[in-house]
Order: C-alpha cells, then structure tokens, then sequence
C-alpha cells in the first residue's frame, strides 16, 4: 500500500532502532543496502536515502511517505503534508538547529552586524539567501559540500551550519550568532496519496506506532498496594500523566495504584512512597504510551 523512504547517514540508526521499538523491524541484505521491507501489510516497499533528498522525492510521488528534518523540507520548498514531528535526532530528543557562526573574536553579533559583501559558506543556501535577504545583508552565499566549519577564516567569513549540541562549532573557534530555523525530524507524505482515505489512514497507524514509542521513551509505569488511610497521601506525591489508576483490592484490603511517571524521578520517588505507606511496589519499562 504504501512506499516508504528513510533517511541514511546520521538519522539512520535511531530511525531503524525507532521501527524496531515501533515493532516494524526493517529488513534489508546488509547494513548498506539502500532497498529494504517491514513485514507489514500496509508498507509495500522501504528505500533509504540521504535525507536531502526526501522531501523532494516525497512531493514528486516517487514514495508515499519519508522520514527527514525540517531543515530539508526548508531548504528544498517541497510541498509536502506534515504528518508531525518524531521528537528524535542522532544524539538526543532535542531538536537540531541552523545556526549563524562567526570566529569567536569576530565583532559582529547578530545578522544585522555583518557587513555588504561578507562571504557565507553553508550547506543551505536557499535557507540562508531566504534569511539574509529578509535581514537586508547583500551576501555571497557559497555552497559547502561539507567540513563547513573548517572554512573561516581563510575561505568565507561566516558560516550557516547544523548543529544538535553546538559542541563541535565551539571547538572550531566559532560562535553562534543567530538560530535561523529549528528542525525536528518530521514524519512527511505526498499530497495526492494523502489525500487518499485509505492510504491516510495507514499513515495515521504508522504514526501512531512511531509516537507511541517516542512518548514512552524515559517513562516508567509504578504500581503498588497502599492502605485505605494513607490513599490521599501517595496521591499527593505521585507525579502522574494524568489521573492515577487506582482500583480496590479484595475485601477491601486497600487500593492497587499504577501511573506512569518520568524514569528520571524514580529515585526519589520510590522512597516517598514507601515513607508514605505504600507497599509491593513494582516499576516497569513501557514499550509504548498510545493516547
């Protein structure tokens, strides 16, 4: 039913780890085959291409759905539906960013500082020529095929570049300027197969799948017996989602309670609850949250 494109190089491993947490486990030959299939009666065929490339394959109907970043969709203009972001990059949950950056030294702090003239180096030229115009900075923007960072001072002057940390732009002696977009990784389709009833709603499935699996990450579910006297002072404590469960145990022998609660809490929390009455306290791993 559906084709579906992934992207290759520094998403590639967290977006098959996603699928196979997502129980959509991604088959191919070898790690560097570019074809690929999920065992799934809604998915017809997996490519897996250089996330540059997606969203203009996506918008030209060569694949029904794709995997990319914002900054591409920014960067090619290509018309696509946003099906929503999948909070997840290389490293981290945190989004990456297109950055302005200068020599640490350098005297200009912002865009507006940079002078007629001043020499760009970027791997996103449409993006960068869209916000330097909008700042009113005639610039020669020059397109980077990579080590961007590695160009100033001698080549350009400033350089437009990704960054998730900013880790390795300070350790080339830059400093950032000016966040120009934020790009999270996006779940995208064509327009026409979008608006195919049956195609979407095998697209809103596998989106579920895939945020189910992104809203679980760093969550636990806790469940314990707490007695009926100490019920409101467990309540208290627990820093739930939403409303706790909780359920009357046989012959009113108290309450079984189970909520989900941030994994990064747990430490402190445990303890609370045992201090607070609570008993057979039992955290477990969530492999999913569906709303």
């Amino acid at each position: 039913m559906l084709n579906l494109v992934l992207p290759k190089g520094s998403l590639e491993k967290a977006t098959l780890e996603l699928f196979e947490a997502a129980d959509l486990p991604i088959e191919r030959s070898s790690s560097v085959a570019y074809k690929a299939s999920i065992d799934d009666p809604r998915i017809d065929s997996v490519r897996i291409l250089r996330p540059q490339e997606i969203p203009t394959y996506v918008a030209d109907g060569l694949f029904d759905m794709g995997i990319t970043g914002r900054d591409w969709i920014e960067e090619t203009e290509s018309e696509v539906e946003s099906l929503g972001e999948l909070r997840y990059s290389k490293a981290t949950a945190k989004p990456v960013r297109i950055v302005m950056a200068v020599p640490e030294h350098s005297e200009w702090h912002s865009v507006g500082d940079l002078p007629a003239g001043v020499r760009v180096s970027t791997e996103y030229p449409k993006i960068t020529e869209r916000f330097l115009a909008d700042a009113g900075v005639d610039a020669d923007v020059r397109l980077s095929y990579g080590a961007t960072e590695a160009k100033v001072p001698d080549i350009v002057d400033v350089v437009v570049d990704i960054t998730e940390t900013g880790r390795a732009l300070r350790a080339a002696g830059l400093r950032i300027i000016e966040t120009m977009v934020t790009s999270y990784t996006e779940l995208i389709a064509n327009p026409a197969s979008f608006a195919d009833p049956v195609k979407a709603h095998a697209m809103g499935q596998i989106h579920t799948l895939l945020q189910g699996v992104l809203d679980a990450r760093g969550k636990v579910l806790v469940k314990m017996n707490v007695p009926t006297d100490a019920l409101d002072a467990v309540i208290d404590v627990l820093p739930s989602m939403k409303a706790p469960t909780v359920n009357e145990l046989f012959r009113s022998a108290g309450y079984a309670v189970e909520t989900v609660v941030p994994k990064d809490e747990i430490n402190i929390l445990i303890p609370q609850l045992r201090d607070k009455g609570a008993s057979g306290i039992v955290e477990m791993p969530i492999s999913k949250i569906i709303p």
